[in-house]
């Protein structure tokens, strides 16, 4: 993760978790801002529904966040975007679920996304 990604996530932007395994494939959004980076393979993402993805996970827990600022400088100018590919689990006690509790009060779930990869786009 280099600091470019790091002031996407910052930014308050919509970020789009789509997994494919479903059809249509299932698609939520959240705020980029609301995930938490723990280290360079993992974010934690507050749920308060995503019931389609979770659901999703008992086929296939391969997901692709997409996520992006304007106030960013990418490849072309001010403007960058980033795909997430990685893997992910729902977690409704531990750790991560009190962390994030304790910061998002409404959550009845936390997403917790072991990334693959991390494609800066524009």
């Amino acid at each position: 993760m280099d600091q470019k990604f790091l002031d996407v996530i910052k930014d308050e932007t919509p970020a789009t978790i789509v997994t494919i395994n479903a059809q249509p494939a299932s698609v939520v959004n959240t705020w980029s801002h609301y995930i938490n980076v723990v280290n360079d393979q993992t974010l934690l993402i507050p749920s308060a529904g995503m019931h389609s993805i979770e659901n999703d996970f008992q086929t296939d827990n391969h997901v692709t966040i997409a996520i992006g600022s304007h106030k960013v400088e990418g490849t072309q100018g001010l403007g960058c975007g980033y795909h997430i590919h990685g893997t992910g689990t729902f977690e409704t006690n531990g750790a991560n679920f009190d962390r994030m509790k304790a910061q998002f009060d409404w959550i009845r779930a936390v997403l917790v996304v072991t990334i693959d990869d991390i494609q800066q786009k524009i």
